[in-house]
């Protein structure tokens, strides 16, 4: 997998493609910086994202969503722990109603 740019460089490369002259093409900035023009869309759009000039989630909303679905995982396993918790107590307190200690 190759290395990931440094966000300062995806940031300085972005900056110069939004303010680019007339007649300069994305792919002509994206050969100067040595990456492929894929790259610079995804981070373009990326950074329309985060400034909200485009409908997307941003990085903040994946991580927020990311860290509830792992809670929900999370309190999912802990109520399924309790059920068989509760499941096995019942069951027990049920047997010693039903058989009566000897005396």
């Amino acid at each position: 997998m190759p290395k990931p740019y440094p966000q300062e460089f995806r940031d300085d490369v972005v900056r110069v493609a939004q303010n680019r002259e007339d007649g300069v093409t994305l792919e002509q900035i994206a050969a100067d910086f040595g990456i492929h023009p894929m790259t610079l869309n995804k981070w373009i759009r990326k950074a329309d994202v985060e400034a909200g000039i485009k409908h997307g989630t941003t990085s903040a909303e994946s991580r927020e969503l990311r860290e509830a679905n792992r809670r929900v995982r999370l309190l999912e396993q802990e109520n399924e722990v309790l059920r068989r918790a509760a499941a096995y107590l019942s069951r027990r307190t049920c047997r010693e109603k039903v058989v009566p200690a000897r005396e």
